[in-house]
């Protein structure tokens, strides 16, 4: 477990870890058996008829669901970069050393943490129009998206350079540096290394947000199963279709944020193993002649 895990989570023990493997081998083989009933259930009812299923092996439904795909990333694309680049600003803020900016950063962050996403759409859909904001229908999505998620990379952001060894921070002051340019030139390139991967997996929870669109009638991939399934009748047969994609650009995202968790890793190894293999330093007054 990395230091910025420790910080977010405590390391389980011997007994914790035998239970979670316990809870672990129970849940799979009732997720096993739940999967066995639904697929008899299915064969049953005639779901499985391969009469069903041919409409999917046409371009036309396919080129569908592949637009309504489209939409989903360009909604989770807009939503990931401005929540970072928000999420950093607030994080610095809660590291101020600036009460008020403090007090205002870990206020927007404890707020919109507990606050429902689905209630951010909602006042973005029904109350601000009022107001005279009425956004477009794609920022009607976004907008709300970004406001909630923009709060966990700033927590996700303030763990990992709270996660970094405070030697750093006092070396770059020590040579001159400005405490902006410190955490600019040494602290957030380190932290942003570390975090990666806590990054990518976060991208997996924005990524199944957007399926929050159907609520103000975006098209993404969600809605666009739900349209399709009313022209079709094909209910079940639609949304496995759309489970399915849903599960392959998850696991990819979730497989790409292992690989750099454990590039990361070695990369932290072979730095040990090269600090380690340096010869100590020579005091003064031990100096060999």
């Amino acid at each position: 477990m990395n230091k910025t895990q420790q910080i977010l989570f405590d390391e389980p023990g011997p007994r914790a870890q035998r239970r979670i493997r316990i809870a672990t081998v129970v849940g799979a083989i009732l997720l096993a058996g739940a999967l066995v009933a639904a697929v008899y259930q299915f064969a049953s009812h005639g779901e499985l008829a391969a009469s069903r299923w041919e409409p999917f092996t046409t371009w036309p439904i396919w080129r569908y669901l592949l637009n309504g795909l489209w939409a989903t990333l360009r909604a989770a694309a807009a939503t990931a970069v401005l929540s970072a680049a928000l999420g950093l600003l607030l994080a610095l803020g809660r590291l101020s050393t600036h009460r008020p900016l403090r007090w205002l950063a870990g206020a927007y962050v404890e707020i919109f943490r507990t606050v429902p996403t689905l209630l951010l759409i909602y006042v973005t859909l029904f109350a601000l129009p009022q107001y005279g904001l009425n956004f477009p229908l794609f920022w009607k999505l976004v907008v709300p998206l970004v406001v909630s998620n923009s709060a966990a990379f700033a927590e996700i952001f303030r763990s990992g350079i709270l996660a970094l060894d405070r030697g750093q921070t006092e070396a770059g002051l020590a040579v001159g540096l400005r405490r902006s340019q410190v955490m600019a030139l040494v602290v957030l390139p380190q932290a942003l290394l570390q975090l990666a991967p806590s990054l990518v997996s976060q991208l997996v929870g924005l990524l199944k947000d957007t399926s929050l669109g159907f609520v103000v009638s975006y098209t993404e991939l969600l809605y666009s199963g739900q349209v399709l399934s009313s022209y079709t009748h094909l209910l079940i047969q639609t949304f496995l279709v759309v489970a399915l994609i849903y599960l392959v650009v998850n696991a990819s995202l979730s497989k790409f944020a292992r690989v750099l968790q454990a590039r990361n890793g070695r990369f932290g190894g072979r730095r040990g193993r090269r600090t380690a293999e340096l010869p100590p330093p020579i005091l003064e007054g031990n100096t060999p002649r």
